[in-house]
């Protein structure tokens, strides 16, 4: 059978679907690369499917509060009216308290994996009921005129969404055979932002977003909670996890067999039995060890970086500022949250359209344009916010704004972690940088007022500077590590480095610790 490439390696339109780099068999294009892999390992993407919607959906849902629950529950129940500056105090700290609950969800996450395994019917499981109890504070907190109980709610969603997003790239990124880790590592992103959408869209009016039916729309985590926790029994577990750190090899098998197919895997198992033999002399390394082992420094500030510039890279400015752009735009007050669907869509299917490219361009590569692209858009928005007659200038650059970080930010940086470091350091490696993610994010919760009070639109110059920095990183230190093991990642930061060859890493530890993403 002959194989020819398409005439042309860019996108294109064939019978009606939208495919890159396309190949012919018999003159017929052959199915794109996500669409033949949801064909060929069914059970996998329904692990990501039903991990991604009570995970880190989780994490993006965001929705608005109404701070007149604030101001009623006060005035009902202790005869008090609150100042404008307090009623601002205590919904900064309601807002805040999810970050707090989200660093403490990520600091358990690394020992409940270590103790649970990285399976979602025993780590995510507990860790539903987490979610259904603060749904359940949401849902109630109308009813008992109490605003102590949305903060709580939001406490455990921020308890539920840290150890989501520490545990579910741990997971799917296990299951997932090594030619798909990087489409896979996007499915992490794509339901941020889907969370993200989701809570913008139910939050009109004709859904959830009414005086009455508010409390659902806070506790529809909940639901998703319950969804994930019904189906979480019918998903097998991570067959290197079985294997390499239960000693099962049959239900290792059993496993591979349900998310890959009914074929021999005698091959894998060998392959991971091989790699048992050669950890049994290293166990899993802690936050602090991590953190002294200088044989992988360079990955421990990759990920340090490009979790800390997520935070720090202005978006929550841009969509902040959205409203006034649009409003200036022309675009009447009762349709603004209709404009503002526009900005998650834009997110979301962006995200989306990265499962086309990953595979071609790099991660590395996706991180410096999406930085890079941020960083320019940025400086020209500070310019058009302060020339009135050119709001419509402005909205095309919160648009591009928004696709620059959906490309690279948002799309590829919560999996790296997973890829950057082998089995030992992998719990550490997320602890840190989620961690760090919502510590971040919990900094600019509290200083972001303060920064749009003082400066205006030109908050956004010190997030620009977040952007240039790490682009700049990600352009010069970091290699691409597109399909590539962590020893061979760490074979490139040292060539990229202009290191010596490194006898502790290439020779000491190569024999041990030898990475499962060989075959896994």
């Amino acid at each position: 059978m002959e194989f020819k490439p398409s005439k042309s390696h860019s996108i294109s339109i064939i019978k009606g679907k939208l495919t890159a780099e396309q190949f012919y068999i018999s003159g017929e294009p052959i199915p794109t690369v996500l669409e033949k892999s949801i064909k060929t390992y069914p059970v996998v993407f329904a692990a990501i499917f039903v991990c991604g919607i009570g995970g880190t959906f989780h994490y993006g849902y965001s929705v608005s509060f109404i701070k007149e629950l604030v101001k009623q529950t006060c005035v009902q129940r202790y005869g008090l009216s609150l100042e404008p500056w307090q009623l601002s105090l205590i919904w900064s700290f309601t807002v805040s308290i999810f970050c707090i609950g989200g660093l403490l969800g990520s600091l358990a996450a690394g020992s409940l994996a270590s103790k649970f395994g990285r399976l979602v019917k025993r780590c995510l499981l507990l860790n539903n009921f987490v979610a259904i109890l603060g749904s359940v504070l949401m849902l109630l907190s109308k009813t008992a005129m109490s605003f102590e109980m949305i903060m709580a709610g939001r406490f455990f969603f921020g308890i539920n969404s840290g150890a989501s997003l520490a545990v579910y790239p741990m997971y799917v990124m296990e299951i997932a055979p090594r030619k798909l880790k990087g489409i896979v590592g996007m499915f992490i992103g794509s339901f941020m932002s889907l969370g993200k959408f989701s809570g913008q869209l139910l939050g009109i009016s004709e859904l959830l977003g009414t005086e009455k039916l508010w409390p659902w729309l806070l506790g529809f985590i909940g639901f998703t909670g319950l969804f994930q926790l019904i189906t979480l029994f019918f998903l097998p577990e991570s067959p290197s996890f079985l294997l390499l750190d239960r000693g099962d090899q049959r239900t290792c098998e059993k496993a591979l067999k349900q998310l890959w197919g009914n074929k021999d895997y005698s091959r894998e198992i060998e392959e991971m039995l091989e790699e048992k033999a050669a950890l049994q002399s290293v166990r899993s390394y802690s936050v602090l060890e991590l953190i002294q082992n200088k044989t992988i420094r360079w990955q421990l500030i990759t990920v340090a970086v490009t979790f800390t510039s997520v935070q720090l890279c202005g978006i929550n400015a841009v969509y902040f500022y959205s409203f006034d752009v649009f409003r200036a735009a022309g675009i009447p007050e009762e349709k603004l949250r209709y404009a503002a669907l526009g900005t998650g869509l834009c997110e979301f299917s962006t995200v989306v359209f990265c499962f086309m490219i990953i595979n071609r361009t790099g991660k590395t590569a996706l991180l410096f344009r999406g930085y890079a692209g941020m960083s320019v858009t940025l400086v020209f928005l500070t310019i058009t916010f302060q020339v009135s007659w050119m709001p419509y200038c402005s909205m095309v650059l919160i648009f591009l704004c928004i696709v620059f970080f959906a490309i690279g930010p948002v799309g590829v940086t919560p999996s790296l972690p997973g890829e950057l470091f082998a089995q030992p350091f992998r719990s550490a490696a997320y602890t840190i940088s989620c961690s760090l993610n919502w510590l971040v994010l919990f900094v600019v919760g509290m200083v972001f007022p303060i920064l749009v009070e003082k400066l205006d639109y030109f908050c956004f110059l010190i997030f620009l500077f977040s952007c240039f920095i790490c682009g700049l990183y990600m352009k010069f230190n970091v290699p691409e590590i597109k399909n590539k093991t962590p020893l061979e990642i760490a074979a490139e930061f040292d060539k990229k480095h202009c290191k010596p060859k490194r006898e502790d890493v290439t020779e000491k530890y190569a024999n041990r610790i030898i990475s499962y993403e060989t075959k896994l």
